[in-house]
């Protein structure tokens, strides 16, 4: 073989290796493309990944396929497209079949595609039998419904929904709140539904959906509150977060309470990303690709490298199964927090998944919340006991 031949090849071998490189290179970034489109798309479609086999009027259970849901511990949601059950544990699971109680709502209907729901309760306030009344929030993009469950306290709870989610997620919790004595405003934000949508079109990933919240804040202050708890499920955690972090109005939080929150986006971004069997090296480029397209930087939601300007007293709640936002990033947050000067109480709550603690035992749960804001905020001060009120910011 002559050197011109040897040359001819090897300039042939290169430009294979440059086209094959090329072609790598293309696919990856379409897929990080497409990962991070995921990431911003704001439409949302539920699905129905479990059967209903059976309805026995005789105990009144309903018979599941099983599944993995399907045999989560304690109350849940059963919805179908037609309705919303709520159900209780588990009775019997044997032979590929589910059997729970129907506690109330409406009657499954057997061949029906469902979804266990970790929200049992359908559509507002008054089905926890609390008086409420439809508001408006004055967001930056126009008014936001929200949802006024008076209390006798001039504390407020701004309670935050998660990504994906809606205002019914606050009603596994509202009596308990109500029973306290404190008024909660129920929000909507940027496009989830209900509030307007973002110009652009984009999801943020709480980067400006922090600025509703700062809106409701505002809204609650004007309206007579003189101290706020921030309640946040989910992504609702990072929005808070930003909210802590960037918003003048921050100081006049006195207490938070997260559950399964998002406190850091690459490691909740990794996990998706194995939940959708994409490559693991793919969630660098994506984060890279969707800082460009909405401007997020995502080392401000990493919590525990870059704590918020302002940290009042947290109960962070996580579930140990969860596998949408990793539990891990939770217990680095709680283990750090001392040294962050950051006053934290830690939950972890086992074998639940995503923003289903309530859901595994709802009195405890429960207790875990209104023992908190009693401690943090002060049992004799939770209540107003004259117009002119008794508590002090």
């Amino acid at each position: 073989m002559t050197a011109a031949v040897r040359m001819a090849i090897g300039a042939r071998l290169a430009v294979g290796a440059g086209v094959g490189i090329g072609a790598g290179l293309g696919i990856s970034s379409g897929l990080g493309w497409f990962y991070s489109g995921l990431l911003l798309d704001t439409r949302r479609q539920t699905v129905f990944p479990e059967r209903v086999l059976a309805v026995r009027d005789s105990d009144s259970t309903v018979t599941l396929a099983a599944s993995r849901l399907a045999l989560q511990p304690g109350t849940w949601g059963l919805r179908w497209a037609e309705g919303l059950a709520r159900i209780g544990p588990v009775v019997d699971a044997r032979d590929g079949h589910v059997r729970r109680p129907l506690l109330g709502g409406d009657r499954p209907v057997p061949g029906s595609a469902a979804v266990l729901d970790a929200g049992p309760y359908d559509p507002d306030p008054a089905a926890r039998g609390l008086h409420f009344v439809d508001v408006d929030v004055a967001t930056p993009l126009g008014p936001a419904p929200a949802w006024l469950v008076p209390g006798e306290s001039d504390t407020w709870v701004i309670a935050v929904h998660g990504r994906g989610g809606a205002r019914r997620e606050a009603l596994r919790v509202l009596p308990a709140l109500h029973g306290l004595g404190l008024t909660t405003l129920v929000i909507s934000f940027r496009n989830d539904g209900d509030a307007p949508a973002s110009p652009d079109g984009y999801d943020h990933l709480g980067d400006a959906e922090w600025e509703d919240v700062e809106a409701a804040v505002r809204y609650a202050r004007a309206a007579g509150a003189r101290r706020i708890v921030l309640y946040g499920w989910s992504m609702g955690g990072a929005i808070t977060g930003a909210f802590l972090d960037r918003s003048p109005d921050a100081p006049s939080v006195a207490a938070v309470v997260w559950d399964a929150p998002l406190v850091d986006w690459r490691a909740t971004l990794r996990q998706q990303a194995r939940n959708r069997r994409l490559p693991p090296g793919l969630t660098p480029l994506a984060t890279a690709i969707t800082s460009r397209r909405i401007r997020i930087d995502f080392d401000r939601f990493d919590l525990r490298i870059r704590p918020p300007a302002v940290r009042p007293a947290t109960l962070l709640v996580h579930s140990s199964e969860d596998t949408a936002v990793p539990v891990s990033a939770s217990r680095a947050l709680a283990a750090a927090a001392p040294e962050l000067d950051w006053p934290m109480r830690y939950v972890e709550v086992p074998g639940m998944e995503h923003t289903a603690a309530w859901n595994a035992d709802p009195q405890a749960y429960e207790r875990h919340v209104t023992t908190f804001l009693q401690d943090v905020l002060g049992r004799a001060r939770l209540r107003t006991s004259d117009a002119a009120g008794t508590m002090e910011p």
